[in-house]
């Protein structure tokens, strides 16, 4: 008897998730507990093994489709085993057999009729979406299937390869616009900036700070940290310094609720880490005002890295209560970040460059210094702080950097 696979509960509070990716094809065999498909949760893609060994009968979910917990997304067995699908058992094939069975059916597709030209002949659902997806001009074309008949393949190779094509196909694809298929991740930040703007009214206060004592720490605890396996970055010194300011400014550690403004009792700074082109995540420090800074740098190594190899558990990146972005990364000066909801506000840092300032010593005196200087620009919410409550929890933090010992 065939096996379902089953969209997984992959935390607490995941009742839905998006598949991403399939590693294994339909008619394609696969073992127990080998990698069957890649779904994501909060931005965080996880693997998910195969339950039992056999071949993929049918895939029941296509990439990028929502599923919640318990929905049948495949079916494994043995090769020629059906499976029921809507209620009625359907032989199982490979999908390029299943594809040339209905290629009499001829589904039209509103609004690609452009797309076919007279010698692409009959196109599969799956070829329509994919050139849909990227507003290809399909009769530039030249099919390679029967009778000249344009596949996936055809058009999976004119998206990876668009240089080997007929000098007729790359000037087309040149001088058309071209529509940017939106990521799943993408949609959810796109979703999430929109509602954060439309739910909170965004304030920037902008305060600037000598890194002097920190560069100085970091030049000395280096090799230390090195030993023990950590790399120190600077982020370990603005984690630091923010959960000191929330432990002294406790309101700008809370959430905007009906009932009232809800304070949070555990400090979990979250800091923003760049996917590259696919978007960015913001993985969570826990407790950090319990932390040394050794700790914190170390956990700052562990999150960064696993971010990035997406190997993020969905927990890592919730129930945060403030989040540090450090745009800086990119030589930005400063910047306005939009606040990740619920939170009260977000800090961003900008990029750290030696100026000239105005120092002065104990009798008042005053002198033409060169010194490390950021930016800081937190962004609050104006229903929770106002300027001289947001400005003294900037103060905080920059005073906890430029007096670091």
């Amino acid at each position: 008897m065939a096996t379902k696979v089953l969209v997984p509960r992959l935390g607490e509070g995941v009742d839905e998730l998006t598949i991403v990716k399939w590693l294994k094809n339909e008619g394609d065999p696969v073992q127990e507990l080998e990698s069957l498909l890649e779904v994501e949760t909060d931005k965080v893609v996880t693997e998910i093994p195969s339950p039992a060994t056999g071949v993929i009968l049918k895939i029941a979910m296509p990439e990028n489709t929502p599923a919640k917990v318990g929905e049948v997304m495949a079916w494994i067995g043995e090769a020629g085993e059906s499976v029921p699908v809507s209620g009625a058992p359907v032989s199982s094939e490979p999908a390029s057999k299943a594809e040339s069975r209905t290629s009499v059916e001829k589904p039209e597709v509103h609004g690609l009729s452009s797309m076919v030209g007279s010698s692409s002949g009959f196109l599969s659902p799956v070829v329509r979406k994919i050139a849909a997806e990227h507003n290809m001009d399909l009769s530039q074309i030249r099919g390679t299937g029967l009778n000249g008949r344009i596949t996936k393949q055809d058009v999976l190779a004119y998206l990876e390869h668009p240089a080997e094509l007929p000098a007729a196909v790359t000037h087309t694809a040149a001088t058309r616009d071209t529509l940017i298929p939106v990521s799943t991740i993408r949609k959810q930040i796109a979703e999430r900036m929109q509602q954060s703007k439309q739910i909170s009214p965004h304030v920037l206060t902008v305060m600037e700070a000598d890194m002097s004592r920190v560069v100085a720490h970091r030049l000395a605890n280096k090799a230390a940290f090195s030993a023990d396996g950590v790399h120190l970055t600077y982020t370990a010194y603005f984690i630091a310094a923010i959960a000191a300011a929330l432990k002294a400014h406790s309101l700008v550690n809370s959430s905007w609720t009906e009932q009232g403004i809800l304070v949070h009792a555990k400090v979990n700074v979250g800091m923003a880490t760049s996917l590259g082109e696919e978007g960015l995540i913001v993985p969570v420090l826990r407790r950090a005002d319990e932390l040394s800074l050794l700790e914190i740098a170390r956990a700052v190594n562990d999150l960064s890295a696993r971010a990035r190899s997406h190997k993020l558990r969905p927990e890592e990146v919730r129930d945060g209560t403030f989040t540090l972005t450090n745009h800086g990364i990119g030589g930005s000066l400063f910047a306005m970040p939009i606040i990740n909801q619920p939170q009260c506000g977000i800090l961003g840092v900008g990029v750290m460059q030696k100026r000239a300032v105005v120092v002065s010593d104990t009798d008042d005196n005053d002198a033409i210094a060169i010194r490390p200087m950021i930016y800081l620009s937190f962004v609050f919410d104006h229903r929770i702080l106002d300027g001289a409550s947001a400005d003294a929890f900037l103060v905080k933090v920059k005073e906890a950097l430029e007096t670091w010992s």
